[in-house]
This record gives structure tokens, C-alpha cells and sequence, in this order.
């Protein structure tokens, strides 16, 4: 691994059980998903790490070329758009270190969730459907697959069977909801299995769905402790 490891905020315990990897969406922060960890309440959470990296500045085409935190370039939030493949398989091998990094401390990746907002669940599908590992789950949230196209002959064999959960707001006027769907059936269309939920919300995060994600972590990270 010949480059520097993304900064992130990390909460939790130094001796880990299990950890989600939690992406924030473009122009945001690590700090932006900080403030959930004390509404999310499951069995294993004093268990968990939670790591939440920065994304690197670059322009964004979407936003008039101006420097942002940004996991890829946007084009447009379009099933149509031309999407920067090179820039997110390399955001892809930087999360990846990061899980690297987990096993390295002691946590299988098995006990590892991929969690991400809107332009980080984007990388969070991405690239839990291809690690070759076997993971413990994608969180999805306001978001939508990319490069679905050649998720058929580029998907790990170690994860067909992973738990997705997917949720979306009803009124999302940035990643519109015919999106999310054709991501969903996408990947039903694949065999993967789709916990898919929508809320009465825009862009963001609700409390019932935070609830929901609490039951869905109970599911996926339990440690039997």
C-alpha cells in the first residue's frame, strides 16, 4: 500500500469487535455522521468502531468545476451521465485500505459494514459488491448503484449473499427516487437481497430511519455478546 491512508473521525473502542466504514456524501465531511453514533442503539455498538473518513478535495463538474470534498466527479445524477469510473475505483482502493486497516487491528472483515450518504453510498455499493472478502453488510442511504452496467462480470463471488439496506426520502430533490429504484431492481435483478425503505423526508436522515438502521445493525453485526 504505497499511499497515505484517508483521515477520518473514529469513535469507539481502540479494541474493536466490529466496525462500519460510513461515507459522507459530496461536499460534506467525516464530522457530517458523527452526531448519529449516540441515537444508533444495538447490541455489539459498544463493540464497534466507527471510522468516518474525509473525502480528497477535487473539482466538481456538477457544481461548476469548483474544489470540493468529493469521493468522484459528477457529470449529473442521471441514469444517462457519464460516470467517473476512474475516480471511483480509486476512491474504491482507498476504502479498501481502510478495511485493511480493520483487519489489521483485529476486526474480520466478515464484521466490517460498509456504510454511506448519497455520493458515499454510491461508493459503499460499489465497492462491497466487488471486495473479495466476505462483509458483513452495505448501508445504502440516498443513493443509487454505479457502474451497474458491469457489476454482472466485475462482482465478488465472497459476497452474493450480503445484506443491503437501502433507503431513500419520498421527496429527494437531489438524487431523484426513479434512481434509487432502478438501483434496487438492479440488484434484485442480480439476486442480491434488498432491506428497502422510503421516508416521508428530502436529502437526509430521519429518526424513524435511524431507528431502522439500529434493528438492521442488531442483524448483521451480532457478536453474541
Amino acid at each position: 500500500m504505497n499511499r497515505p491512508l484517508l483521515d477520518a473521525v473514529i469513535i469507539g473502542p481502540q479494541t474493536a469487535e466490529c466496525s462500519v466504514i460510513w461515507l459522507h456524501g459530496l461536499g460534506a465531511d467525516g464530522y457530517d455522521f458523527e452526531p448519529i453514533v449516540p441515537d444508533l442503539h444495538f447490541t455489539a455498538k459498544s463493540h464497534t468502531r466507527f471510522i468516518f473518513p474525509h473525502a480528497p478535495m477535487r473539482p466538481v463538474t456538477l457544481n461548476q468545476g469548483y474544489v470540493m470534498p468529493a469521493w468522484y466527479d459528477i457529470v449529473a445524477i442521471d441514469k444517462q451521465a457519464a460516470e467517473d469510473e476512474p475516480g471511483i475505483r480509486d476512491t474504491a482502493a482507498r476504502i479498501s485500505d481502510l478495511i485493511a486497516r480493520e483487519q489489521e487491528r483485529g476486526v474480520p472483515s466478515a464484521r466490517i459494514v460498509l456504510a454511506g450518504f448519497s455520493q458515499g453510498g454510491a461508493i459503499a455499493l460499489y465497492l462491497g459488491l466487488r471486495f473479495p472478502q466476505r462483509l458483513a453488510g452495505i448501508l445504502a442511504l440516498s443513493t443509487y448503484l454505479p457502474v451497474g452496467d458491469k457489476l454482472a462480470r466485475e462482482r465478488a463471488a465472497s459476497n452474493l449473499d450480503i445484506p443491503i439496506y437501502m433507503a431513500h426520502g419520498e421527496y429527494d430533490p437531489v438524487v431523484p427516487m426513479e434512481l434509487a429504484r432502478i438501483s434496487r431492481q438492479t440488484l434484485m435483478a442480480s439476486g442480491y437481497h434488498v432491506d428497502w425503505h422510503v421516508y416521508p423526508m428530502e436529502h437526509s436522515v430521519c429518526p424513524a430511519e435511524i431507528e431502522d438502521i439500529s434493528t438492521w445493525f442488531d442483524k448483521v453485526l451480532t457478536t453474541g455478546v
